[in-house]
């Protein structure tokens, strides 16, 4: 599996499969490289990471996404490694996600180091669970 940055011929790729992102952000976030395709030997996409920033000034990993049949072989806790090092490399030592308490995502961050910061409660959705971890 290859992580590469997204390119302007991604878009297609992310608009029809991540619905938590405007269409309009797309390309913004393409053209900022805060976008991950993830790819098999055969270039085919497997899945995308995505992040931006939490105050402007902390990275948030905001979305992660790993087709059905690669999850389970380390690449979410690939392309997740991937991204602090890139965060260390920009000079950020400490970078933060969530998740909602129905998911099993925090399971996962938690095992990769992310220890729970508190936590979000909007009247439509789950409790969301904010987690960070500290790259240095």
């Amino acid at each position: 599996m290859r992580i590469v940055f997204a390119t302007d011929s991604d878009y297609e790729y992310i608009r029809n499969r991540d619905p938590h992102i405007s269409e309009s952000l797309i390309l913004s976030k393409i053209k900022g490289n805060e976008v991950y395709i993830l790819r098999n030997p055969d270039e085919s996409n497997i899945g995308w990471m995505r992040y931006g920033y939490f105050w402007d000034n902390t990275p948030f990993l905001n979305m992660i996404w790993v087709d059905e049949q690669y999850r389970g072989k380390g690449v979410g806790k690939q392309v997740v490694f991937f991204w602090e090092e890139q965060m260390i490399q920009k000079g950020f030592n400490l970078v933060m996600t969530s998740t909602q308490a129905d998911e099993g995502a925090q399971h996962f961050y938690r095992k990769l180091g992310y220890q729970d910061a508190g936590c979000l409660i909007l009247d439509t959705q789950p409790l969301e669970i904010l987690l960070t971890k500290n790259l240095i």
